[in-house]
This record gives C-alpha cells, structure tokens and sequence, in this order.
C-alpha cells in the first residue's frame, strides 16, 4: 500500500526542492512511517558523474557506486537512510534503457514512442524502488520547474500514476514568491503562473509550498487559495531560515505532514512532537552557538567570476557543521584559493588564524603547488589538518618531496610517466582511460578499511573495520611505502583485500589526518562522521 509524493518546483530552480523532499520525509518519518526519496534529473546524461561540479553542484555517491545529484545527499542526511541506484532517475538513463530493450525486442515488434513508453519506463523504476525499499512513501523529486521542455515527459509520468491510482498519488508545488524591493509586498501571481503550467500538464496540486524571504500572511494564503484551487489549509508557509534543518521543525509547526496523512485517509502511528524532540534540540544548539570554530576550505571549486559557490562541497560543510554542533560550536567556514598560494607564497601564512583546514577532493593540476603549500604549513605550524580523497594524495606528496627527500615525488594525473610518482593510477584505470571510458568508471562507492591500532582513526572509530565511500582513480603508489613509512609517514588504514592505502597520518602532530575515501558522504545530523568529530575536537583545543 504505497503512498508516492511528488514534488514539483515552480517560478525558479535553486528555491530548496531537495530540503523540503527531505524536510517531507522527516515528518513522515517522525510520525512512524518508512520513506524513501528518489531524485529525477531531466539531464541527459546517464549519471552526474561527468558533470562540472561548479555548474552542477557536488558530485555525491551512494553505497553501490552511483555518482548522482547532491539532492540524494541531502535525502540520506534528513532520513537516515542509505539510498541506493534505484533511488536515481535521469533522462539519460531512461531512455538508454528503453532503446536497449527495444533492441532485446522486448516490445515485441512494435513501434516504440516517447509517450508512453518513456513515462512508462519512469513508472517501472519509480515502483522498482518503492519494492525494494518495502517504504510506506516514495517521495520523488522532478528537477527543473514546471514550465520546462525538459521535465515534461517525468510530469506525464506522474499523472499518468494519478491516473491509474488516484487514491495514491499526491502532488505538492514547491514555489517562489518574490518581494520585489521597490514594491515592497509579496506577490502570488508568478505561483499563480506555476500552477497554471502544471493544470497544463493535467496535474492540480494538492499542497503549495510557498518559499519566500518572509513567512506567508493570511492574505497571501487566502489568494493562493482561491486562484490556485487549494484549501487555504494546503498553503505552507517555508520562509527563509538560518540552517535548512530548521525545516522539518517549521513545517511540523504548519502542520504540514497531519494534511498528507489526511489527504491519503491515514493517522499519525505515533507522536510526530516526540520523535523530532531529538532534531528540534539540534535546531537550538544551532540557533544559540555562540562560540567559534574556524575553519578553513583550501580548494579551486568555488569560484565563478565574483562569486562564490558552495555547492561544489555541500557534503563537506555540512560534515564541518554536524561536528561543530556536537561540540556546541559556531562554525565558521572560510574559503580560500589554492592558486593564490601559487601566486603569492608568503600568503598561506594566513592559515594560522585558523582553527583547522580542510583540502577536499578534487582533479586536474590546478592549484596543486598551492595546496601542497598549504599541506605543508599544517605539519610544520601543527594545525590541525584533514585531507580528503584528493587532500590525501597531495599530503603523501608533500611529505614525500619535505620529509622523505624525494624532491620530484609526484601523481600520474598530471605528471604522467614520471620518475618518482608516489600517486599513480590504478592498472584497470590506466585502460577504461586510454580507450576514453570515462563516465562511471571511477573506483566508486563502499569498500572496506582495515584500521592500524593505537593511530587517531582508530581513537575516533572505536573500531578496526569500517566501510567507506570512494570516488577516485589514483592510489598511494606502493612501490613508495616503506620508505615513506620507515621517515615517519603512518599508513593508518588499509583496503584489506587489495592492500590500498585508505589513511595516512602524521606522528607528533596535533591532528593530521587524510583519506582517500570520502567521510562526508556518512556524516549525519545527529550523527557526525567520527574522523570530522575528532578533526573538530582538535579545532576546539587549538583555540583554547
């Protein structure tokens, strides 16, 4: 007897579609129901892999390896649950399976067309997954805004669902309503506009969420009500917050999950208050932090032109923020070039105003000197230091160019064929790359570590064998690692069954740390990742 809820977005995109899908499935969650969430991507590509993360956002990875749309992050972080392939849909993976059944003459013959087949083959895995997780909800997430060429086919997808189910379908329209400066009054007609394009896709909704700067005022409901044909109880105030997992507790407060049970003729299994007692504690310890933890992002996915973009490292800041509320810290992050280390050498003095620093994943040759610079003023000045997938491999290089005299030691990503390259590619890597096979081909998802006892990792996991998630193509060269080991590097994990570096450590020092896996992709709200948690700890202490 599953339930499905879609979630469309309307005006504009960039407006919280995600965390108010993950913010829906708390309150699901928190009222006894089990939820699953599924993100479709109107791209064509198969999967985000390819993407720039600077024009997409993070690249974010589930357990099985599936390189897909940082919204699937944001699901995993608000439920708790560890989401899979089924649960990421995109064009380009729907109609790469609709042609290859088509050519298995799986249609038997017959002339396959966009509609249904497309809407079709969307249904199959939207109910693919709702069995698989064996959820009571499926919240599905159609990306874009409505009004969009590229969505239409998913939207077709959904009322065709209604269609055939009615009693088990919803629709909820996330929308924007500006407050232009010199009018200085919200306006509902750009909504009005969004539910008009929707009624032309043969889909009314049910629920309006309306995303402002401000909270909505009786009027503006009442308006919305009567030209969008929604109850006025189905308008949702979600005015801008101080931290996104405020949501959940402010969509509680209107009700918002008591008018879905309601409109699928169910009841509440048990205390929805009583069970976001644990996240409406968090939102204080947010809202009434007061002292800092600083912390610095050397990296070169963030910037465009002027501005500057968080989104490359969303699973990385909020891992910084899920450890920072744990000890009742303000975190304070502050972002900062690695080419301007290049430029200006004597610049990366500026390190030592902060508590931490972070080098975070990444590719390609640029900024690199700049980050080893960096690297390398952590170990000498003791701050404390975490080095992630990319972080890491630019640590073994610097200690092995400053520490073990290896004056040329580089990678083979952007040293290719060099003397002493204590990072190189992986020999399955080295073919998939040179017969140009690069979407999907990464070593992807979890794999084991087996952690050295008495190393830091250890101190913070409480535990020998862990799984962790990985996205990347070099490795510590092993041809390397006695010498590095026997001149003070510590190899504190290890892959068990390939004998691959996982984390390296540096002795006497504070906290200097660095994986080749990605610990962000596990950090939670209530639970933050144990090597984020300590890294934290080691901030807090550097400061007092």
């Amino acid at each position: 007897m599953t339930r499905y809820i879609f979630i469309i977005g309307g005006v504009m995109s960039g407006i919280g579609k995600g965390i108010a899908t993950a913010s829906i499935g708390k309150i699901l969650q928190a009222k006894g129901y089990k939820v699953t969430a599924i993100k479709i991507d109107p791209y064509v590509n198969v999967d985000a892999g390819t993407m720039n993360p600077i024009e997409h956002g993070e690249i974010f990875v589930t357990k099985d390896g599936v390189e897909c749309d940082q919204d699937i992050g944001n699901y995993e972080r608000f439920l708790d649950e560890e989401l899979t392939t089924d649960n990421y849909i995109t064009t380009g993976r729907v109609y790469q399976a609709v042609i290859q059944r088509e050519r298995n003459l799986e249609y038997g013959g017959r002339c396959v067309e966009v509609v249904p087949d497309i809407p079709n083959e969307t249904i199959s895995r939207i109910k693919k997954a709702a069995k698989k997780t064996k959820a009571d909800f499926v919240l599905i997430e159609i990306g874009g805004t409505v009004g969009e060429y590229q969505n239409m086919l998913f939207l077709e997808a959904a009322r065709m669902m209604k269609l055939h189910n009615p009693k088990k379908v919803l629709f909820i329209l996330i929308s924007y309503l500006p407050v232009p400066e010199t009018i200085g009054e919200m306006k509902t007609k750009p909504t009005q506009q969004a539910v008009k394009w929707l009624n032309m896709a043969g889909i009314q909704p049910s629920l309006i969420i309306a995303r402002s700067k401000f909270p909505l005022d009786q009027p503006r409901k009442r308006k919305i009500s009567i030209f969008c044909n929604v109850d006025i109880k189905d308008v949702i105030s979600s005015p801008d917050v101080e931290s996104v997992y405020e949501i959940p507790v402010n969509f509680a407060k209107e009700r918002l999950g008591d008018r879905i049970l309601h409109k699928f003729g169910l009841h509440s299994r048990r205390s929805c208050k009583k069970n976001l007692q644990d996240w409406e504690k968090l939102v204080k310890i947010i809202k009434t932090a007061k002292k800092p933890v600083k912390v610095a992002m050397v990296g070169k996915y963030f910037e465009t032109g002027k501005f500057t973009l968080m989104d490359s490292y969303i699973s990385v800041i909020e891992a910084i923020k899920h450890a920072s509320w744990y000890f009742r810290r303000k975190p304070e992050i502050q972002w900062l070039s690695a080419e301007n280390y290049e430029k200006k050498p004597r610049a990366v003095r500026e390190l030592e105003k902060f508590d931490g620093v972070i080098v975070p994943g990444g590719f390609g040759s640029r900024g690199v000197e700049g980050k080893i610079k960096a690297i390398e003023f952590c170990r000498t000045h003791k701050i404390p230091y975490l080095g992630l997938c990319f972080g890491m491999q630019l640590a073994v290089i610097e200690f092995a160019r400053n520490v073990a005299g290896i004056k040329d030691a580089n990678s083979a990503e952007f040293n290719p064929g060099g003397k002493n390259n204590v990072i190189d590619i992986m020999p399955e890597q080295k073919v998939l790359l040179r017969e140009k096979r690069y979407g999907a081909t990464m070593r992807l998802g979890d794999y084991l570590c087996r952690i050295k006892k008495g190393t830091i990792s250890f101190k913070a996991y409480k535990k020998q064998l862990v799984v962790e998630r990985h996205r990347h193509r070099y490795e510590v060269n092993n041809s390397f690692r006695e010498l590095l080991e026997k001149k003070g590097l510590v190899i504190a994990g290890v892959n068990p069954e390939r004998d691959l570096v996982e984390i390296i450590e540096y002795k006497n020092h504070p906290f200097f740390v660095a994986t080749q896996f990605h610990p962000e992709y596990k950090s939670r709200p209530l639970r933050p990742h144990p090597l984020f948690r300590e890294f934290i700890r080691a901030c807090t202490r550097k400061r007092s």
